[in-house]
């Protein structure tokens, strides 16, 4: 095989990779227009991924809705862990999770985007700090770059260290504003490894956060999870003398991605 070859195969592979991270599941899971749109999921870590892990549900049976019928609906065990056909595996990393993962057209460096979301906590929702929550989280192949942390109760813009110096915990909703209610998130974000990205955050259309400098690694592709992920379940477990955490479940609706902030706007209401 002459170099050129090799160097196309290679090429392919690095390609496959990205439009797949985290080894998701190829095929895809299109959500209904009612819950998404600008953007394609699967499911994180599809093997042992569980039947209730996530599901696509409706008012009409009883559900929280933001706008429209239907939300995407998130459940997560105790011992709810997945892995991929890579090797990686949440049961050996004190880990569990039902994810979401954008694939096919994620980000590029340069790329400037819109993001919506909204989040609805059930007013019984357990919190399992000092485990780590996610509830929602830009991701790169090797990084995690911005993470939406339940933490201790309430809603953080969690910004990582692995760009840069600065780690930053931001919270921008209390635990009581969360439970029972709609919280509108809306994003925007200029995907650069230096000091002219920006990531940006409104709260039920009121600006909380406003991060200038860098969002992400040199020529990565970030991309977006949402669901439930909590990690380090063994500190919840040896903090309150159990063997395993709660089940959690969290609703999702509005999930939208566009280049302009009124294609992200709650649909239907």
């Amino acid at each position: 095989m002459n170099a050129g070859a090799v160097l196309g195969l290679a090429f392919l592979a690095i390609s496959l990779a990205l439009i797949t991270p985290c080894g998701a599941d190829p095929d895809d899971q299109r959500l209904p227009d009612d819950v998404a749109s600008g953007w394609i999921f699967a499911k994180s870590l599809k093997l042992n991924f569980k039947p209730h892990g996530y599901a696509v549900v409706s008012a009409d049976d009883g559900h929280p809705v933001r706008a429209g019928r239907q939300s995407v609906r998130f459940e997560v065990r105790a011992g709810d862990c997945s892995w991929n056909s890579l090797g990686f595996s949440d049961c050996d990393t004190d880990r569990e999770r039902h994810e979401l993962v954008q694939i096919g057209d994620t980000q590029s460096q340069g790329d400037a985007y819109w993001y919506g979301w909204s989040i609805y906590l059930p007013k019984d929702y357990p919190v399992v700090y000092p485990s780590k929550v996610a509830l929602g989280q830009f991701h790169e192949i090797e990084h995690v770059t911005w993470l939406f942390r339940n933490k201790d109760g309430g809603y953080f813009v969690n910004r990582q260290n692995g760009f840069g110096p600065a780690y930053g915990f931001d919270k921008i909703l209390e635990d009581g504003e969360m439970r029972g209610v709609w919280n509108d998130i809306e994003v925007f974000a200029r995907w650069m490894p230096d000091e002219t990205g920006v990531f940006t955050v409104w709260l039920n259309g009121r600006q909380v956060y406003d991060h200038r400098g860098p969002t992400m690694h040199r020529d990565a592709r970030p991309y977006f999870k949402f669901g439930i992920y909590r990690n380090v379940v063994s500190r919840y477990k040896l903090a309150n003398g159990v063997d395993r955490l709660p089940t959690q479940v969290v609703y999702f609706d509005e999930v939208r991605r566009g280049r302009t902030r009124r294609e992200i706007a709650p649909r239907n209401e």
